[in-house]
């Protein structure tokens, strides 16, 4: 029986709030498992997955290193764009329009208590997702994410990965380049990672724009098999 995950598109959402939210759903997850082994409440617990496009952002993961934001906060705001130290993995990344950014709060305890497959799981649905539109993407040994030309001087990221996981929850996730402005990643060393360039879906298919909404759904159409999800689509303002 496929696993029900609540899926919810947020649309054009700060950074900051959209964080809150995921920490309160994060929060509700775990509260209910400690109750669930202190009471053995035997209580289901709720999986979601959002959508979400933000405004132009910068986050660095718990173990990154500053230094690889190459600007300084007056040209932060000169762009438009903030800057936050986050919980979760990796290291730095930008976030901003023409990105699906998606981040499943997931107990895999429902699915499967493995992060290696989990992460793995994600870079396929990705994957799959840009083979419907002819790219060759794939995974790059050592460097959590998807990526065009591996092995090749001319190997590009087009999605990012960080997760965190707690009691076997998950939260934070993937952003995946659509109609991404890539200046912004000039701004940068993305993942900490120098030498690699950065790519999105629209510059890899010669077009000034993809259908965002066309991508969501072939990545969710992904992720519902992948998982062996049921996924319930939502609307909340939050």
């Amino acid at each position: 029986m496929n696993k029900k995950v609540v899926h919810q598109d947020l649309g054009l959402r700060d950074y900051k709030e959209t964080w809150d939210y995921q920490e309160a759903l994060f929060k509700e997850v775990v509260d209910i498992k400690i109750k669930n082994r202190r009471e053995a409440a035997g209580l289901d617990t709720p999986n979601h997955f959002l959508f979400v496009e933000h405004p132009h952002v910068f986050t660095l993961g718990k173990s990154g290193d500053k230094a690889n934001l190459l600007v300084d906060q007056a040209v932060l705001k000169e762009k438009g764009a903030k800057f936050y130290k986050i919980n979760r993995g990796g290291d730095i990344t930008y976030h901003g329009p023409g990105q699906v950014v998606g981040y499943p709060i997931l107990d895999l305890d429902n699915f499967f208590t493995d992060i290696h497959k989990y992460l793995r799981l994600l870079e396929e649905m990705v994957i799959l997702t840009l083979a419907e539109y002819g790219l060759k993407a794939e995974r790059s040994e050592g460097e959590t994410g998807v990526w065009l030309d591996v092995g090749t001087p001319f190997a590009r990221k087009i999605c990012a990965m960080g997760v965190r996981a707690s009691r076997w929850v998950t939260m934070h996730g993937f952003a995946l380049n659509v109609n991404a402005d890539l200046g912004y990643f000039d701004l940068m060393i993305p993942c900490g990672i120098k030498g690699k360039a950065v790519t999105s879906l629209n510059v890899e298919l010669g077009k000034k724009e993809v259908d965002i909404e066309e991508v969501k759904q072939k990545l969710l159409r992904h992720f519902e098999t992948l998982f062996k999800a049921e996924l319930i689509k939502e609307k909340t303002e939050v």
